[in-house]
């Protein structure tokens, strides 16, 4: 999958593009800029003792690559299909694995507002689940896919020892605003950032509710840099993106000063222009907590 073939270029207009694929005659997605490319299935070699869900290894030009069945990610039932299989070779964290799914349709594109937040009676903690979108009278599960290999691999999350490494820190009363969807990571960086002397944290799920209060704040006509000292967003989120967000900021005159760091799996070399265009100050990759520390550090000490 290249980038020429019609992928989204423009930043901040609050649309992505989602890879559909189905698993039991279900319909899920993946971001696009989580895919590198699909392909049909290779030779797997299996890993004595790997977690359940990991199928084994394979090689692909040279990188030796996880396998992660989605069947078994989801509990269901062996596809009656096999031949149908499909791998999604996806790429984010700094990391890049696959996951084998039974089959791969088309590429959907829509805006962030049209995917619904999943409601609390189905969208417990440990839920795979982080927003459904209605097509054609249909349903499209947007799934949480940093969760799933966190699940696998805990290792490869947010870590308070990082920033123990950083030694013992002053206290700091400065207030940042954090837009960031996921409840897991909400509560890590709340973990972490503490842990980093930074308590008055103020949460919000989406980029569209962090905008709605930070336009109340400038339209009271309050000295918004005395109430708000930093915004750190994530990029994918229900409602509206982080990119969307940031260039919200820098377009309301009131806001436009506000440091933004953009804190996302999302951040990569190929990437990072994104997030340049629409006004971040800086962006850092999920899961370096400690480099995130120290861009606040810059920014509001």
């Amino acid at each position: 999958m290249s980038n020429d073939s019609g992928i989204l270029l423009e930043s901040g207009t609050n649309e992505l593009e989602i890879v559909g694929f189905e698993m039991q005659g279900n319909r899920y997605g993946i971001n696009v800029i989580k895919v590198k490319e699909i392909i049909m299935p290779l030779p797997i070699t299996p890993i004595p003792h790997a977690h359940f869900a990991v199928e084994g290894i394979i090689q692909l030009r040279g990188e030796v690559l996880p396998v992660i069945s989605m069947e078994k990610i989801l509990g269901m039932a062996p596809s009656v299909n096999p031949q149908d299989a499909k791998y999604i070779v996806a790429s984010f964290n700094k990391q890049t694995v696959v996951f084998r799914v039974h089959n791969v349709t088309q590429i959907h594109r829509i805006s962030w507002n049209q995917i619904e937040k999943p409601s609390g009676i189905y969208a417990a903690e440990n839920s795979q689940v982080i927003g459904v979108i209605k097509l054609d009278g249909d349903m499209l599960l947007l799934l949480d896919f940093e969760k799933i290999i966190l699940d696998i691999n805990p290792e490869a999350g947010i870590n308070v020892d990082q920033v123990k490494k950083l030694g013992k820190r002053e206290r700091s009363d400065k207030r940042i605003l954090i837009a960031e969807d996921s409840p897991l990571l909400r509560k890590l960086l709340h973990d972490t950032l503490s842990e980093a002397g930074y308590e008055n944290l103020d949460f919000y799920e989406n980029g569209q509710d962090a905008l709605d209060y930070l336009m109340t704040l400038a339209t009271d006509d309050v000295d918004v840099k005395k109430e708000i000292q930093l915004v750190i967003t994530d990029i994918e989120m229900p409602q509206m993106d982080g990119h969307h967000f940031t260039r919200r900021i820098r377009e309301t005159p009131k806001l436009a000063e506000l440091p933004v760091i953009i804190f996302s799996s999302l951040i990569t070399d190929d990437l990072k222009h994104k997030g340049d265009s629409v006004g971040a100050d800086d962006q850092v990759s999920k899961p370096e907590i400690a480099e995130l520390v120290l861009k606040i550090d810059k920014y509001i000490l």
